[in-house]
């Protein structure tokens, strides 16, 4: 598929101009479509009637009708402005619940069905779900710290859904043909993003909790044509050891990965790959924060700008700042965080604008590279796990610890011999990672910086 026609200009060097008229126009166009949005049901899905919405692995199809009378009914047992959870699955119950809470106008906080009882209970005593009121543009909440039990939760509204939703659609260029399967849970913004872009499109969703490494998943894909997948570096990192690229799936046109930096030559490998087969391989950039998605890198400049997450979605503007963090502004940027109950009826911390955290350079050609994080987290498979929380849940077995990372590996180094499985056992337990997310090595003493710190550098270097 053609890149949108105004992409074209983004590869001159005059970019800076002509990306800016031309989001200038693409704005006021967006703003009238999801004004158009907010006046039927949410995404629209009352417009699309007959059009099949979803199917789900049990069998079960539902028409864009069918979707709106359920979620119209469950939004009239809903009380406006009163916070809820949703505990999910990527199934239709989920879909309709999360659906209906945004036509209701009732906040909801979207959580992991499998997360450990504790996790859970500890959030409903924090935000009191069925008691607590909302500020009034509050529509949606969700985690940011992955998977460590913190109850720091992103504060996102309708505006902020349906302009990246929009966004989204646009450079995919997605229609009522499309047919995503569902790879990532709902309750992860880069999984949300597809569901609620689709819908917004009239697509047909295959919502299955399967995956890829069982047999099902691909029946599954098949049978329905699925034209879509999408996954974090470390889904198309394991694909590519399953032989991805030799399996027979030619309705799969379109695959986009997120959720933390693929390997750069994995990624021209499966750019080239794509190519050669007459398919797409998108690379994006995004954030919990700015709802989901904020840059991609073009179709037709993928294979010379591998390395790169891209330009900025539609709509969105990047710059860096004079230490080189990479800025971001748009309309799908969050109000800012939750830490208590109280913080639910806050407005807007952000306006538009985020301090995404991570290091990163520009090209000549507007295209851009991130470089490092400036604050200490790490990927794990797209779960942003912050390390400072994963050490203070190892200082409960023993406090002479330390974490470092890399994306999809945290280190965590003793000064005491024989705690390896124990604390795994643990870590896996309250994170709901893979053990081989972790590993434990001993040394002799936690080094220490002049100033008294840890020093996290010395241990990055030892791994």
């Amino acid at each position: 598929m053609d890149a949108c026609p105004f992409l074209k200009f983004l590869h001159t060097k005059d970019i800076q101009k002509t990306y800016k008229r031309h989001t200038t126009k693409y704005i006021q166009s967006k703003k009238s479509k999801v004004q158009d949005a907010e006046e039927s049901m949410i995404f629209g899905i009352d417009t699309y009637s007959s059009r099949l919405a979803i199917i789900a692995d049990d069998g079960t199809r539902l028409t864009y009708g069918e979707l709106a009378e359920r979620v119209a009914a469950r939004a009239k047992e809903l009380q406006k402005g009163v916070l809820q959870f949703c505990l999910c699955r990527n199934d239709i119950t989920s879909v309709v619940e999360y659906l209906a809470c945004l036509e209701a106008e009732a906040p909801v906080v979207l959580l992991d069905a499998t997360k450990d009882a504790e996790t859970i209970e500890n959030l409903r005593k924090i935000y009191k779900p069925g008691e607590t009121k909302c500020h009034p543009d509050l529509a949606l909440c969700l985690t940011t710290s992955g998977s460590t039990g913190s109850p720091k939760l992103v504060r996102l509204t309708k505006r902020n859904i349906l302009a990246n939703a929009t966004s989204i659609a646009e450079y995919l260029q997605i229609d009522e043909n499309e047919r995503p399967i569902t790879m990532l849970p709902m309750y992860y913004s880069y999984g949300l993003s597809i569901i609620n872009s689709h819908l917004l499109k009239g697509a047909t969703i295959l919502l299955t909790d399967k995956t890829y490494a069982q047999r099902e998943f691909w029946n599954f894909l098949k049978e329905n044509e699925a034209t879509s997948m999408s996954g974090v570096p470390y889904t198309w990192e394991l694909l590519r050891r399953l032989r991805f690229m030799r399996m027979d799936l030619p309705s799969v046109k379109t695959m986009t990965q997120a959720g933390g930096k693929l390997n750069a030559e994995i990624a021209k490998e499966y750019i080239q790959w794509a190519k050669s087969q007459g398919k797409r391989f998108v690379v994006m950039y995004g954030q919990t924060e700015a709802t989901a998605r904020m840059s991609y890198l073009p179709w037709e400049k993928a294979e010379e700008k591998y390395a790169s997450i891209g330009v900025a979605i539609p709509g969105g503007e990047f710059s860096l700042a004079e230490d080189g963090e990479l800025i971001y502004k748009g309309e799908n940027v969050s109000m800012g965080y939750a830490e208590c109950a109280g913080d639910l009826m806050k407005g807007d911390d952000n306006h538009g604008i985020l301090h995404t955290g991570d290091m990163a350079r520009v090209d000549e050609d507007g295209y851009y590279y991130i470089t490092g994080r400036k604050k200490r987290f790490v990927k794990i498979w797209g779960n942003r796990c912050n390390l400072d929380q994963i050490e203070q849940i190892v200082k409960t077995i023993t406090t002479s610890c330390a974490c470092v990372g890399v994306d999809d590996k945290v280190t965590v180094f003793v000064t005491q011999g024989g705690l390896e499985k124990t604390i795994i056992d643990l870590l896996a337990a309250k994170t709901g990672l893979n053990p081989i997310a972790f590993q434990v090595k001993q040394i002799e003493t936690i080094p220490i910086s002049p100033s008294g710190k840890i020093d996290y550098l010395q241990l990055q270097q030892m791994i």
